[in-house]
């Protein structure tokens, strides 16, 4: 099941794609159902059965604007940097990672995307609030929990996992390096395109067999299998809910794989006019113009 947001004229509620993408309404087949993707995880497998029963009956909503699927998560996005070997090793060779020596990581590089951080598909990189001009891509798979908990064992991770989408973790290089901490430099306002969908787990498969590829104005610049990841999903949620208690709709974006803008020589940064498009089957395109 492919879950979404979405707007029309009626409002914001929870819809879910059809095989054709048609976003059907599922409160319109269930009155019912939670009205956001936050109340439906916390709902936990009752919620979730209620939707499925509800998207066989459910109309397609005409005129439906696709939103991020958690348009405002209650709390920042947990991001993993350097989690792919070949990316690594460029962002090592780039001169802008000035946070370790090492070129692949002892343990995860965890940091965080503010929520004010997140638009949704074709909605534009505000590549203007950079005021250094290095603005680049990072598409990435993100995991979003369902079962929250704390000291959450490898062996039990994929039993908190609600689902998959996308995410494009957009970075502001110079500031990357200028502030050693990635925040500043990864959490500008509009930062975090996410999207279109969430694609339950149990659709995905355990572990969820996804691929992500990224092009920049249709030249393929990243493409990847999930299983490339340095540290696996797993160990993720085992490492970060040994520090932090997971809460249902916490989101944890997993890291891009090697082909970013500054693996290139000179560097390919985003410029106004650009499209960046990302795909992973099973999920959908999350594709933003940049402004």
């Amino acid at each position: 099941m492919r879950l979404v947001t979405f707007r029309d004229g009626k409002g914001t509620r929870l819809g879910a794609l059809d095989e054709a993408g048609k976003v059907l309404d599922l409160a319109a087949a269930d009155a019912a159902l939670p009205r956001d993707m936050l109340a439906l995880i916390a709902g936990g497998d009752a919620a979730l059965a209620a939707a499925r029963a509800a998207e066989g009956k459910a109309p397609v909503a005409e005129g439906a604007v696709i939103l991020a699927p958690i348009p405002r998560p209650a709390k920042n996005i947990f991001c993993v940097g350097k989690n792919y070997h070949e990316h690594a090793k460029e962002f090592a060779n780039s001169g802008f990672d000035a946070t370790a020596k090492e070129v692949v990581p002892e343990a995860p590089v965890v940091f965080s995307k503010p929520p004010t951080s997140v638009i949704g598909p074709h909605d534009p990189i505000p590549s203007f609030l950079d005021s250094s001009n290095s603005t680049d891509y990072e598409g990435e798979i993100a995991v979003v929990i369902g079962k929250g908990g704390r000291g959450i064992s490898e062996a039990d991770a994929y039993a908190h996992v609600f689902g998959y989408t996308i995410v494009n973790d957009v970075t502001a290089r110079t500031l990357q390096h200028k502030h050693r901490q990635w925040i500043l430099g990864k959490g500008i306002d509009g930062f975090c395109p996410m999207g279109p969908a969430i694609v339950t787990a149990d659709a995905a498969g355990t572990p969820p067999k996804l691929a992500i590829s990224t092009w920049v104005n249709g030249e393929l610049r990243q493409r990847a299998p999930i299983e490339d990841l340095i540290f696996g999903i797993p160990t993720l949620i085992a490492t970060i809910s040994a520090a932090i208690t997971l809460e249902p709709g916490d989101i944890i974006a997993t890291g891009t794989p090697a082909g970013v803008g500054i693996g290139f020589s000179p560097p390919k940064f985003l410029k106004p006019g650009d499209k960046v498009r990302i795909e992973v089957p099973g999920i959908g395109v999350l594709e933003n113009p940049v402004a």
